[in-house]
């Protein structure tokens, strides 16, 4: 199954950010989208979702227009990790994994012992087990970004679409992140990831894709696309190429 966008004009209301943009992502890989602040990362992900209309063109998912989809059956298949999140209950972390199993029942009915299995292996996965009956209210917000991540994957989606996903996490967590980002791929999810690290996008996506003002200006496979020249010029900044001849490893740094 493919997720894509052809020829979307993306914005908010009277104010357009991206102009004829094609964005296409297949089950079984990860593409980064890296670009500065707004350059409209975040509004090109939230129309992919259908979380915003296009303002002109159309996203398909699959064979059909992604305006067709009932809500749970967007749900079903499309996952999205925000950047942030606001709950002004108290719910227990346990209870916001739970949510998203919601895509597979009634909205307001009791959760069964299959959902909460399942809400508990996420749990596990992310390593924050041990927080399922804290208040989520009263977690670090890097503990937070991790029970979304595990809300996400008890959806079961095929595309999952993370903003963001390791910017308030630390060292450690970033890794674990990037990690079960390339695992998804591997078991056949879509995943589409915003960053700003390109190191980050070195590690876990197959391809980038470059936005700079709404306009795309590089997109292919990470090895063609992320070089200091187009890093310079997505950034308009110098950027310092290391490489680790001992191990075959690339990074990049600010200038």
């Amino acid at each position: 199954m493919i997720l894509s966008g052809h020829d979307l004009t993306i914005g908010y209301g009277d104010r357009t950010v991206g102009y004829h943009l094609d964005v296409a992502l297949s089950t079984g890989e990860v593409l980064a989208l890296l670009g500065p602040n707004g350059g409209g990362k975040t509004t090109l992900l939230k129309t992919l979702l259908g979380l915003l209309a296009p303002q002109a063109g159309e996203v398909r998912l699959g064979d059909r227009p992604l305006a067709g989809y009932s809500s749970r059956e967007r749900a079903r298949l499309l996952a999205y990790v925000p950047q942030s999140h606001v709950v002004t209950f108290a719910f227990t972390v346990e209870a916001i994994v739970l949510m998203g199993r919601t895509a597979h029942g009634n909205l307001f009915s009791r959760p069964s012992a299959a959902d909460r299995v399942i809400a508990r292996q996420m749990l596990e996965r992310f390593g924050i087990g041990h927080l399922r009956d804290r208040p989520y209210t009263m977690i670090s917000g890097g503990e937070r970004q991790l029970a979304l991540l595990a809300r996400a994957l008890a959806q079961e989606p095929q595309f999952v679409v993370l903003d963001e996903p390791a910017a308030s996490l630390d060292f450690g967590n970033q890794g674990k992140v990037m990690s079960e980002i390339r695992k998804l791929a591997q078991s056949g999810h879509g995943v589409l990831f915003t960053t700003h690290d390109p190191n980050h996008a070195m590690r876990a996506a197959d391809r980038a894709y470059l936005l700079r003002q709404g306009a795309r200006i590089g997109e292919g496979a990470i090895g063609e696309v992320l070089g200091r020249a187009q890093l310079e010029a997505l950034y308009d900044a110098p950027v310092e190429l290391v490489s680790d001849t001992a191990n075959g490893r690339t990074a990049f740094l600010p200038g």
